[in-house]
């Protein structure tokens, strides 16, 4: 039996949509009960939002990339029991210039879903009408099926909304009250992440009783469409695990993986070895060791001093025979120092000659086209993304990667290889054909 899905988007970032889907994922959850299983996945490649999600409704959340995903990747991921609840990024229409390619918009499109719209009201009122007419009426194949507007002041407020928008004949299937309570902290990456939220559970609690008092549950889950029917074999990942044993660094400061990598590499038979750099935890023996991104930068310090860490870290590189590949923050703690935002340097690895500094922030940010040597196990294009703040002082030695911005215009090489160990600042995705 193939289950249903749905989006949830906006005009624009900040309107609501985390609250929204959160909110949705745990009341729906709590009325299914021992029945229709609900789950979450994210649009785009963002590594924070899907924690939520899983925590909201206790089901793994995947990532569904449709700029760096073609469309029966894409199937094959949505695909699966119960209802899929999909939280949009940025705008509806936003994505990679120079076209807007892989928004939000594309996935609908692609997986032929309805689009529930969080409208921002909290600074407007009879506006909202052509706002939302714009956007039901910008793609006729993107279906804009409900409304749901928030931060709304007052019952007289949301009756003036709901007036506005009665003649374009699109339901409104909720009203959500001001709260500041139904905020999430962020730092500069987005969201602070969901196992440092210090009250997780009640907030999400908390958005499933808002979304259980102003919103029509039912409704909303009667708009969602049928997804495919099975799963379909997975196709290539973006690279293939050089070995069947893989040490995942995976702790507050390495949190950044795709549970799309971690899926198809445990289908592949791989085992996986999670292990905490924080708790100064040493590597375990494995064919590859990586090193996700995160937030190393908040916790320079701690990880200079975990010498059992760095020092097997350093062990396993002298010996040989195991890869070692760091992605943005892995790849910074794999150089020689790392300066944080108050100016202080922290020694880290060694194994690369890279130097870098949060003293003086500068946004990287973008979907890149990265190619990786010949023989090497890296070898071939893939789509990435890249997000960080990280200036870099010094990077010298061989090249890991060839790269194009999405436009296609040629970019520095990124990256850095030396032996067995290398990294760049660019999370693979998927592999490009």
């Amino acid at each position: 039996m193939s289950g249903r899905g749905l989006i949830v988007s906006a005009p624009g970032s900040g309107s609501g949509k985390t609250l929204v889907t959160l909110g949705l994922l745990r009341a729906l959850s709590r009325r299914a009960g021992q029945g229709t299983p609900v789950r979450g996945a994210k649009s785009g490649p963002d590594y924070i939002d899907p924690r939520f999600h899983e925590a909201a409704c206790g089901a793994p959340c995947l990532n569904l990339d449709a700029w760096a995903m073609p469309p029966d990747r894409l199937a094959a991921r949505a695909a699966g029991e119960g209802l899929l609840v999909i939280e949009g990024a940025m705008g509806l229409f936003d994505g990679a210039p120079p076209d807007g390619r892989g928004a939000t918009a594309d996935l609908a499109r692609t997986l032929n879903l309805p689009v529930l719209l969080v409208v921002d009201a909290a600074k407007m009122a009879h506006s909202v009408a052509p706002l939302v007419r714009g956007f039901a009426s910008h793609n006729r194949a993107v279906r804009v099926a409900g409304v749901i507007l928030n931060r709304v002041g007052s019952p007289r407020h949301r009756a003036m909304l709901e007036a506005a928008l009665a003649p374009l004949r699109l339901p409104v299937l909720g009203a959500l009250p001001r709260d500041p309570a139904l905020a999430l902290p962020e730092r500069h990456l987005g969201l602070v992440q969901a196992g440092e939220h210090p009250a997780l559970e009640a907030f999400l609690e908390s958005a499933a009783d808002t979304l259980e008092s102003h919103a029509d549950l039912p409704a909303i889950a009667a708009l969602a469409a049928p997804l495919a029917a099975e799963p379909a074999p997975p196709p290539p990942g973006p690279f293939a695990a050089p070995g069947k044993r893989i040490a995942i660094a995976r702790d507050e400061a390495f949190a950044f993986t795709y549970a799309h990598h971690l899926h198809d590499w445990q289908a592949a038979g791989a085992t996986l070895l999670p292990f905490s750099p924080l708790a100064n935890d040493p590597v375990p023996q494995a064919d590859l060791v990586l090193l996700p991104g995160g937030y190393p930068e908040l916790h320079a310090g701690r990880l200079a001093a975990n010498r059992r860490f760095l020092d097997s870290l350093r062990d396993a590189a002298e010996a040989g025979r195991t890869d070692i590949y760091g992605e943005c923050g892995g790849y910074m703690v794999l150089g020689r120092g790392l300066t944080d935002a108050s100016g202080t340097r922290h020694e880290m690895a060694g194994l690369l000659a890279l130097e870098t500094s949060f003293a003086e922030r500068r946004l990287h940010l973008g979907y890149r086209h990265v190619t990786g040597p010949a023989g090497h196990w890296l070898e071939g294009r893939h789509a990435a993304h890249e997000f960080h703040y990280a200036t870099t002082l010094e990077a010298s030695g061989t090249p890991l990667f060839t790269a194009r911005d999405a436009e296609g215009s040629a970019l520095a090489p990124m990256g850095l290889r030396e032996g067995r160990v290398c990294g760049s600042f660019a999370h693979l995705i998927e592999a490009a054909p």
